[in-house]
């Protein structure tokens, strides 16, 4: 398939007349444009660049504002502004704002890191202005500007080529061709495409969306699979929601019954005071800074892992990064060095081994950026073998003849030619015998099967009689930390798929000096053109192969949905454009180092450095993110049971309102602003991929939540039973207001006790222990919490021993809930082990 037919069509190259009525419709000329032309039609065609619709900023703030948990909180600052309650409306407006601010800060600052680094890869352009040649920014050209295109630079626009003798261009990334095309003048060249060698000059037909470029990236938007992590959070906020809305009816039933039933002199003002009250509890309750602490906690994440040369292009990634368990990687550049190094070269007939690296070094030219050119000239120690032979004339490698071949003269004046390429084509060239050629064929099909590369060369002294040289091996060896890295994902329960464009046998080779398993398949076996759907024993035979072989573009984005069809979490790694719809499926899209910015704005993870272990670095690092979030949800569902429980039980069987509504702000307020901190929180990374098991978390949260009950519970039992008794109170002073302070306290100290047993699996006096910054925060925290109890800030004074009671009763019960919490860490580890036990021979 030639490259062009992607872009619908081979067209043909232009004639001289066709090529001067194009520059005519473009009113252009191989003069360039003037700086007035430029302006003028910069201003009607606009900038060369992919515009992407992005939604405005005012928008983005604005949806802070804008949903159920909002709302609340807006209703409940209306109330207390209705009230002339100033100091709650202060104090609620306030939360809402900081809400707000966070999680917009954090996601302006998450997307400038990605302008800047696609402002930093922008590509430029040579251009011919106003006479002169000079250097722009590619995004500065326009249709019937003159650029020049040289080997190594990427093709900046889509062009006619109008001036040069040849160029090769790597058009891969657009069309999936694997092969260089080689271009002559009145041939189109499309944007993106990579000079590989040679250099020509043409003129700018289309920019931007109009490119053949642009059109392909348009298509990507068709692509997509649903968050993992909002489908976690919705259901988070669905289930605290509706607790916490059955209690707060509970509570206004009880209340109303009391207030307006029993005592029928109610006003509007008793209607108001239990309203605001109700909405500040479901405010405090329901996680209303979830959003933020999540935005923080993955904004400070991606960018620790920027730091890895892993950048995200939007937050949410960072939990679909740590709940992968099936990476499909390219071979060539992430598994592999991507840098084709020769082996032993294999001789033919008379000639010697050094004859062979000659000839193919001769067939050669020394600017080409070719990779197995570049590998041939690597190879060649000795390079005065070269001195004195002058290259008079050379014809590039193309797809149909698949061969180089050079003219040279030689010291004595002699000419002679020599030809590298494909051994079949070389072999045609020199017609040895049949028992030569058997003995060629042999040794080629020996190569293929050990995944080796071979290239054939053949020399001609007069250019007629061709004789064979011999054989060049290559092979694109394994990075040094492949094999090591491959060992480390088995330990973090991530199964690695080769994908490759190569030959199974060549995958094959590679996966077995990593030890990745030997069972590659073709991926054009599996999936048929023309096929709709993906039938389960495809989908099945995908799960279970190491990697595939033969993969075209199109084959990722099958592979992918395969996968995804047997319940797994995917990544792909991807480059080119036609990459990009892969990359968008998967639920983490890499776009691997050297990526098009079509691969880069559909995938949702950009690596700047090669390699497996900058992938691995990322997952690790992602996990490590997502326990961080976790910790946060177990404490915050505890605290919503805690506090709710505590106060509906105390209204209802003891007719106590335990906290007054500015008690209930504040306490938000000192339980939220320092979990923040948690971003920065020592953790161990998870051995398992990470998913939001929604059982295993509310069953957990529902198990914390309880004991902490249970600790408020009892304490407001003794408080109520020391303010009735002489004797108690004689050793503590307290009563009912005091007792309601007591309780705020309690709440304070044995929350943020609570968030540093949850935070870790271990028992909480052995490592990981909290970061210095979350352990500073919350002590800051409680210090403010004792000083505002002890000299009675916005709520009744309560006497210092008072306070050391409940530090002491906190602490204590901070012990207990560790304990039960190891021994159902413990059960349940069991349990999950006796499961993937009984799950093994199934998957076998």
């Amino acid at each position: 398939m030639a490259s062009d037919n992607a872009a619908g069509g081979k067209p043909a190259t232009l004639d001289p007349p066709a090529i001067a009525a194009e520059l005519k419709s473009l009113d252009a000329s191989p003069k360039g444009l003037t700086a007035a032309e430029v302006a003028s039609r910069l201003a009607r065609y606009g900038k060369n660049a992919i515009v992407a619709k992005a939604e405005s900023r005012w928008k983005k703030l604005a949806a802070y504002f804008w949903g159920p948990l909002p709302w609340m909180i807006e209703a409940a600052a209306l109330i207390s502004l209705v009230r002339r309650d100033w100091s709650d409306f202060a104090v609620v407006t306030g939360l809402l704002v900081y809400n707000a601010a966070v999680g917009f800060w954090q996601d302006y600052k998450a997307s400038n890191a990605l302008d800047a680094l696609k402002k930093g890869l922008a590509p430029k352009a040579r251009v011919l202005r106003d006479g002169a040649w000079t250097s722009i920014d590619a995004s500065g050209l326009v249709p019937g500007d003159v650029v020049n295109v040289t080997a190594g630079q990427i093709v900046p626009a889509d062009l006619l080529l109008i001036q040069g003798e040849y160029l090769t261009v790597d058009q891969s990334a657009l069309t999936g061709e694997s092969l260089p095309v080689s271009k002559k003048v009145g041939d189109a060249a499309y944007s993106g495409g990579i000079a590989k060698q040679g250099d020509m000059t043409g003129v700018v037909t289309k920019t931007g969306n109009n490119t053949f470029f642009g059109r392909t990236a348009k298509l990507v938007a068709s692509a997509g699979s649903v968050s993992h992590a909002q489908k976690a959070v919705l259901q988070i906020g669905d289930f605290l929601i509706i607790v916490a809305f059955a209690l707060a009816l509970v509570l206004v039933g009880v209340e109303v019954y009391r207030h307006i039933v029993v005592a029928p002199s109610w006003d509007w003002t008793t209607i108001g005071s239990i309203a605001q009250f109700v909405l500040i509890l479901l405010v405090a309750s329901i996680p209303v800074a979830l959003p933020a602490v999540m935005s923080v906690t993955m904004a400070i994440g991606a960018y620790a892992l920027s730091k890895q040369k892993a950048i995200l292009s939007r937050l949410s990634a960072i939990e679909e990064l740590a709940g992968v368990d099936v990476l499909c990687s390219d071979k060539t550049g992430t598994l592999t060095l991507n840098q084709l190094t020769v082996d032993a070269p294999i001789p033919f007939g008379n000639a010697k081994p050094e004859d062979v690296l000659i000839g193919a070094a001769l067939a050669t030219q020394t600017s080409s950026e070719d990779p197995i050119d570049l590998a041939v000239l690597r190879a060649l120690k000795d390079k005065s073998a070269l001195t004195g032979m002058k290259q008079t004339h050379f014809v590039p490698f193309d797809p149909v003849h698949k061969r180089t071949v050079a003219t040279i003269v030689d010291a004595q004046g002699r000419t002679v030619q020599y030809a590298k390429g494909a051994p079949q084509v070389i072999a045609a060239l020199a017609h040895p015998d049949a028992a030569t050629l058997a003995k060629y064929n042999g040794t080629v099909a020996d190569l293929a099967s050990r995944g080796y590369r071979a290239l054939g060369v053949g020399r001609s002294d007069d250019g007629k009689t061709w004789t064979l040289v011999g054989l060049v091996t290559m092979q694109d060896p394994p990075r040094p930390d492949a094999k090591s890295t491959i060992a480390e994902t088995e330990k973090l329960g991530l199964n690695v798929k080769m994908v490759t464009g190569d030959d199974v046998a060549i995958g094959d080779q590679i996966a077995k000096q990593l030890g990745m398993g030997d069972h590659l398949l073709v991926a054009s076996d599996l999936f048929k053109d023309g096929t709709t759907s993906i039938s389960p024993q495809v989908a099945e035979a995908v799960e279970g192969a190491d990697g595939f072989g033969r993969v075209f573009p199109q084959h990722k984005y099958e592979i992918v949905k395969a996968l995804q069809q047997r319940g797994h979490i995917v990544a792909m790694t991807g480059d080119g454009v036609n990459d990009a719809p892969a990359l968008r499926q998967a639920d983490c899209g890499i776009a691997v180092s050297g990526a098009t910015d079509a691969a880069r704005s559909a995938a949702a993870l950009i690596l700047t450095a090669p390699g497996l272990s900058t992938i691995v670095n990322a997952i690790v690092g992602a996990r490590q993110i997502f326990q961080r979030i976790l910790s946060y949800v177990h404490y915050r569902i505890a605290m919503t049971l805690d506090i709710m429980l505590l106060v509906v039980a105390s209204v209802v069987f003891f007719e106590f309102q335990p906290l007054a509504a500015v008690m209930i702000v504040v306490l938000a307020l000192l339980d939220d602003i320092p979990i923040m901190t948690i971003a920065y929180d020592n953790v161990t990374p998870s051995p398992r991929p990470e998913r939001w098991d929604m059982h295993q978390v509310l069953v957990f949260s529902c198990l914390m939540g309880l004991l902490s009950f249970a600790e408020s519970l009892g304490f407001l039992l003794i408080g109520l039973e020391w303010v009735g008794n002489a004797n108690l109170l004689q050793i503590i002073p307290l009563d009912k207001d005091s007792l309601k302070t007591a309780m705020f306290l309690q709440l304070a100290v044995g929350g943020h006790l609570l968030l540093f047993v949850v935070r870790t699996r271990h028992s909480v006096f052995v490592p990981p222990y909290p970061s210095a910054p979350l352990f500073l925060a919350i002590m800051a925290t409680q210090v403010a919490a004792i000083l505002i109890c002890g000299f009675g800030i916005l709520m009744p004074k309560l006497e210092w021993s008072a306070i050391a009671a409940v530090w002491v009763w906190c602490l204590a019960w901070m012990v207990v809930i560790d304990i039960v919490k190891l021994i159902y860490v413990r059960r349940f580890d069991h349990n999950e082990a006796q499961m993937r036990e009984l799950a093994q021979p199934i998957a076998r």
